[in-house]
């Protein structure tokens, strides 16, 4: 039996409160608690409190000190600062995890990098690349031999067609396709 995983997820505003929702999605359609969320960082109490989380509110984001004991993952949705706090946390040996929500089809010949969040109905066709802390929100499409860098947020419903080619650290906003 694979043992479960202690996580911190860093930051509790919408993009985490959508973490802490599909890792329990993922664990009723499974029946598999996969995680146990150790808690949420974030320097504003505010966001935290805008959400039901199911577990607490463990500190700020900037005055973190990184534990070997815990794995992390990315729930800061702004490029800048997602680049940020991950580069300053892997510097000081944090673990980063992806999750993929249970709805998602990833073909078998995808390529997902470390600290990646793919959302519900997302499909990742064959020979799909997602690099490091990108971010595929609900129900994109990536077609076939589509190559996607890294630090980039692709928001829900966007569409990129075979072939296509995606550098680092881009926004696609909301039905945002290529041809």
């Amino acid at each position: 039996m694979k043992q479960m995983k202690k996580i911190i997820i860093v930051g509790s505003g919408g993009h985490g409160a959508e973490l802490n929702d599909y890792i329990r999605f993922n664990e009723k359609i499974t029946g598999v608690k996969e995680y146990e969320i150790v808690g949420f960082l974030d320097d504003n109490p505010d966001n935290y409190a805008n959400y039901k989380f199911t577990a607490p509110l463990i500190g700020g984001v900037r005055d973190h000190v990184v534990r070997k004991d815990v794995e992390y993952l990315m729930g800061i949705a702004n490029l800048t600062y997602r680049k940020l706090f991950v580069d300053r946390y892997s510097s000081d040996g944090a673990k980063f995890i992806s999750l993929i929500h249970h709805t998602a089809y990833i073909s078998e010949s995808a390529i997902i990098g470390t600290g990646v969040v793919i959302g519900p109905m997302a499909n990742l066709g064959p020979n799909s690349v997602v690099g490091d802390y990108s971010l595929i929100n609900s129900r994109c499409s990536l077609g076939h031999d589509t190559k996607v860098g890294s630090f980039n947020f692709i928001s829900p419903n966007v569409c990129f067609s075979g072939f296509t080619l995606i550098g680092d650290s881009n926004l696609f906003g909301i039905n945002s396709a290529t041809i």
